[in-house]
């Protein structure tokens, strides 16, 4: 199967978080050959990295130590791309930083992932999900005006915006390298990352137009509009509306028997208030028709009504829907469960038709593949056993 990134593209992942290692996981999906340094005492993989270090190799290298950073330099020395997510100063403190490494191998494509990034008066602080989103503003517009902001799953700063944004960047670089010969270092920071999308909101269109603040609570995606929230259903399950377009709402107000109601479609003045108390109570009368039937009665009536309707899964609801299962978003595969078990693993998010990703293997243990990695790298076997007695490898 050809894959869709050149073959021999080889990945170092020095990665301390989990956005890193989703970074490095999309890149071995499309056909990097990814090596994962971590730790020589790492243990085993926790069940729950399975799916963010699947289809990579693990070398378990002590990069405290002048043997381990050498070993380190053999492999950048030969490798595309590196992606590490420290603090910044910590690859300088393990004789890995971009400059150090760019001597030794100029056409390196060294991506940073970091709170703030590598420049700036917050660059050492440390910071989390919820830090980047409260900073960035985002944070203060989710939720319901008259209470605390809802914090998100760690959907938003880290995968979405750092990781996400790290592939991006890699990939330019990439291309870049292709015209100029030359890597160059790609500094992703989960504050700019979270920013960005933040921008792209119809929210922002006000503030940047006219200086209007969105407040928390306001705007058609707040959740206390009619046409864009969330109703509870007669056996106490939810359904989703997501009727932002007029002929959406109007198409759902029809099919409830109420098109007396389409009026009270998404408008531009929304943008910068709440419901109205009448915009309100439109909102508490479809309520109560949706009280009267099932979640899943009402799917099946609205099924043809070409309306923008969904169920508010489960996580095992998720898996067993027809859609997700044609679209390959559920893989199992042989792995770590046992002889004759399979291991199950969220499929490929994006689709390309002539070089489509694969999960190629499971994750493997820390350390698995060490001695493969250093025999290429001419280390003999009393190499490798002088290495692990002075705990440079694992």
């Amino acid at each position: 199967m050809t894959d869709a990134l050149q073959e021999g593209t080889t990945v170092l992942e020095v990665s301390g978080t989990s956005p890193g290692s989703f970074c490095t996981m999309m890149l071995a999906c499309m056909g990097a050959e990814v090596l994962k340094i971590e730790g020589p005492d790492v243990g085993e993989r926790p069940v729950a990295n399975a799916y963010l270090d699947h289809s990579k190799k693990s070398l378990g290298l002590n990069l405290n130590s002048a043997a381990g950073q050498e070993i380190l330099h053999k492999l950048a020395g030969g490798a595309d791309v590196l992606v590490e997510s420290f603090r910044p100063g910590a690859m300088q403190r393990l004789n890995a930083d971009y400059p150090t490494l760019n001597r030794i191998n100029p056409r390196l494509v060294y991506c940073s992932l970091s709170g703030y990034g590598q420049t700036g008066p917050y660059r050492d602080l440390p910071g989390s999900d919820v830090t980047y989103l409260a900073m960035s503003g985002v944070l203060g517009l989710i939720g319901e005006a008259d209470r605390p902001p809802a914090i998100p799953l760690n959907l938003i700063a880290d995968y979405g915006g750092a990781a996400m944004h790290g592939v991006v960047g890699i990939l330019m670089a990439l291309y870049a390298r292709g015209n100029s010969g030359r890597g160059q270092h790609v500094d992703v920071s989960h504050l700019d990352a979270t920013l960005s999308m933040l921008a792209a909101t119809p929210l922002m269109v006000p503030f940047f137009d006219g200086g209007v603040l969105p407040r928390r609570g306001q705007g058609p995606y707040s959740g206390r509009y009619a046409f864009y929230t969330t109703y509870e259903t007669q056996d106490g399950k939810l359904l989703s509306v997501g009727s932002s377009e007029p002929w959406l709402w109007g198409n759902l107000c029809e099919a409830l028997g109420r098109s007396d109601l389409s009026r009270y479609s998404r408008g531009p003045e929304h943008l910068t208030r709440g419901p109205t108390s009448e915009e309100a109570q439109v909102r508490e009368q479809l309520q109560a028709i949706f009280r009267q039937r099932s979640r899943d009665d009402w799917l099946a009536y609205l099924a043809d009504k070409n309306v923008c309707v969904s169920a508010v899964n489960t996580l095992s609801e998720v898996f067993e829907d027809p859609q997700v299962q044609h679209r390959d978003m559920l893989v199992q595969h042989e792995g770590s469960a046992g002889e004759g078990q399979l291991d199950r693993q969220v499929g490929m998010g994006i689709k390309l038709s002539d070089t489509p990703g694969r999960l190629r293997h499971p994750a493997p243990q820390p350390g698995q593949h060490t001695d493969e990695v250093l025999s290429n790298l001419g280390y003999g076997e009393s190499d490798l056993q002088s290495l692990r007695e002075q705990h440079v490898v694992g």
